[in-house]
């Protein structure tokens, strides 16, 4: 299995704060986790809040946990708590069912990572990591609302 590198994390994180700015979006806080989810980059803007590590991190952990993005995830909270409260104490609290977590996907498909975004609304904290994705040259697969 490959994983994101350090070098695409830095290129993705920094494209995905400018893309933030840009659009003059409240500071953001930036996680990106390896295939595997241990942490490769982590970012934090001046101003974002200090619970922000904790959201991104859950936002991608979460997608790579059930293995969608966290778009999926937010749909199924709707439709399914009592799936997602189980979920979140088999993965102790470190998932967060909102969009903004981003599955990272290679030029063949194949997972390689994902990125957690919080710092704005979340669909502003996917559209970011979205640009970031696409800024590293890898592809994204921010889920969709089922």
């Amino acid at each position: 299995m490959s994983s994101i590198t350090l070098a695409q994390a830095d290129q993705l994180v920094d494209a995905a704060l400018a893309a933030g700015r840009a659009a003059r979006m409240a500071p953001l806080t930036v996680v990106v986790l390896d295939a595997g989810g241990h942490v490769v980059a982590i970012k934090r803007e001046d101003k974002s809040g200090i619970g922000r590590v904790e959201i991104a991190t859950g936002k991608a952990w979460g997608a790579l946990g059930m293995g969608i993005g966290s778009r999926s995830l937010a749909a199924r909270a709707v439709k399914t708590p009592q799936f997602i409260a189980s979920l979140a104490v088999a993965f102790a609290g470190r998932m967060m069912p909102a969009p903004g977590g981003v599955l990272v996907r290679d030029a063949q498909g194949d997972l390689i990572g994902a990125v957690g975004i919080s710092g704005d609304n979340s669909d502003n904290d996917e559209f970011c990591a979205i640009k970031g994705i696409e800024a590293a040259g890898l592809k994204a697969d921010p889920g969709t609302d089922l």
